[in-house]
This record gives structure tokens, C-alpha cells and sequence, in this order.
């Protein structure tokens, strides 16, 4: 009994290791090959955040956010970056390198968790940006900082969740990575990133509701703007989140079997 429990924990640390050094591949190549490497990763975020931030305060009148609007904006899209970057590459998960996933014996969600667990980094990686935004335009901190990790916890599981469904469904129906896009276009506007969950219409309220993406968005937001906080739609995310990661498993594993052979 104990021999096999160590093989168990053995195959499980392998996988872990296993995961990091593909996770580590992954962030190498995607900066070995850029000069401005770690740069490029939060240039986008913050053009767009300066592109909104103009047309909201500058341009129009603006009624929706707080003040600094800059702050608001970077706190929600930054953990976007995390989520549409990880659904855009999960559809290519076992299509970008079939060989590999062909020929080396290892657990196969890490094909699908190393590409979550490299936008995260790159997430975490870009949070300096958002510190040095804060002290500059002098935005107020408050107690609720310390959910910042909560977020993080969620958007990891909501974003692995939903990659485990995506990137073995791409195979079989090579429609839906166009599809996702598409999606990911839809959800941005759809989501509190350049509003606040509270700012929606009466009429449009049960679509906080359902994304949870409101309720995790609220949390990095905390910190600063603690009206931004309701524990109701926190409370929501938690549950679709959890939801989406154990279908994400069933899906995977009733699927990837499948999957091996169409590839």
C-alpha cells in the first residue's frame, strides 16, 4: 500500500515538474526571441488602458469608473490579458505541437496547464505596472488589497476550467477557435473592464450575475476603489468558477482520448 501511495506522489511531483519546465519553456521562447521581451507583455494592456483612458476622460464626459479612471482601467485589464490570452492559445494546445504530445508520456492537461500557468506569470509579472500607476496618479489604498490573492485564485481556476474544455473540443470541430475569438471579443465589452459592474442598466444587472468575471474583477479592484466590492457577485464567481473547472476535467477526460487519435 505505501509503495504504491509513493509511486502515486511520485507521478504526481513529475507531473508538477514536469508542468513548471514546459511553463518555463514556454515564457523563454516568448522572450528570446523579443528585444523588448517583458516589455511586450505589458505594452498592449497599457496602450489600450491609455486609448480608453483619453476617449473616457479627455474625449467624452465620462460617467462611468472612478477616479483615477487609469488605476480602474489597468486593475481589470491586465487579468484579462490573463484569460483571453489563455482561451486564444488553449485552441491551439495539441495542434501547436503534435509530436511532443504524441510521443512524451506525460498527464495531458499539462498541455493545457502550462499555458495557463504561463500568462500567469506573465499576470503576475505585470502587477509592477499597476503599483507604479497607482503611486503616480495617488490612488487610495485600502484594506481589501489583501484580496488581490482571492482574484488570483479564481481567475486560475476559472481560466483552467474553461481552457480544459476548449482545447480538446477544438479538434474534433476546427470552427471553434474562430468561434472563441469571436467569444473573447463579445465578453470583453460584455464584462466590467472599462465600467463597473454597478454602472450596468437595471435591465442588464443578472449579467453581472452570470460572469464572473464581476465578481473577480471586483476583487483586484478592492484595493483601491472599495465600493467595487460585492460579495454577492465574489460569491457567484467562486461557484461558476468551481463549476467550470469540474466540467473542464469531465470534459477533458471523456474527450482526450479521442483527441490522441484525431491528431
Amino acid at each position: 500500500m505505501k509503495a504504491s501511495e509513493h509511486h502515486h506522489g511520485g507521478n504526481r511531483g513529475s507531473a508538477w515538474s514536469s508542468l513548471w519546465l514546459l511553463t518555463k519553456r514556454d515564457l523563454k521562447v516568448r522572450y528570446s526571441t523579443s528585444v523588448l521581451g517583458y516589455l511586450w507583455s505589458v505594452l498592449d494592456p497599457l496602450l489600450m488602458s491609455v486609448i480608453y483612458w483619453f476617449v473616457f476622460t479627455q474625449v467624452f464626459d465620462r460617467s462611468v469608473g472612478e477616479q483615477p479612471y487609469i488605476v480602474f482601467l489597468l486593475a481589470a485589464l491586465l487579468p484579462w490579458m490573463w484569460i483571453n490570452g489563455s482561451l486564444t492559445d488553449a485552441t491551439r494546445a495539441f495542434l501547436r505541437d503534435v509530436r511532443l504530445v504524441r510521443s512524451v508520456a506525460l498527464p495531458r492537461w499539462i498541455w493545457v496547464g502550462r499555458i495557463v500557468a504561463s500568462k500567469g506569470i506573465e499576470f503576475l509579472l505585470s502587477i509592477p505596472v499597476l503599483v507604479l500607476f497607482a503611486v503616480f496618479s495617488g490612488a487610495r489604498v485600502s484594506w481589501e488589497l489583501v484580496l488581490f490573492p482571492l482574484g488570483i485564485v479564481l481567475l486560475a481556476t476559472l481560466t483552467l476550467g474553461l481552457s480544459l474544455i476548449i482545447a480538446p473540443l477544438v479538434v474534433y470541430f476546427r470552427d471553434l477557435e474562430r468561434a472563441v475569438k469571436l467569444i473573447l471579443r463579445v465578453l470583453f465589452y460584455a464584462s466590467p473592464i472599462i465600467y463597473g459592474a454597478a454602472d450596468l442598466p437595471e435591465f442588464a444587472q443578472p449579467l453581472a450575475w452570470l460572469n464572473p468575471l464581476s465578481g473577480i474583477f471586483g476583487l483586484f479592484r478592492a484595493g483601491f476603489f472599495p465600493s467595487q466590492l460585492d460579495w454577492g457577485l465574489v460569491a457567484a464567481a467562486a461557484a461558476i468558477s468551481l463549476l467550470a473547472l469540474a466540467l473542464g476535467q469531465w470534459v477533458f477526460r471523456r474527450s482526450i482520448g479521442g483527441v490522441l487519435k484525431e491528431i
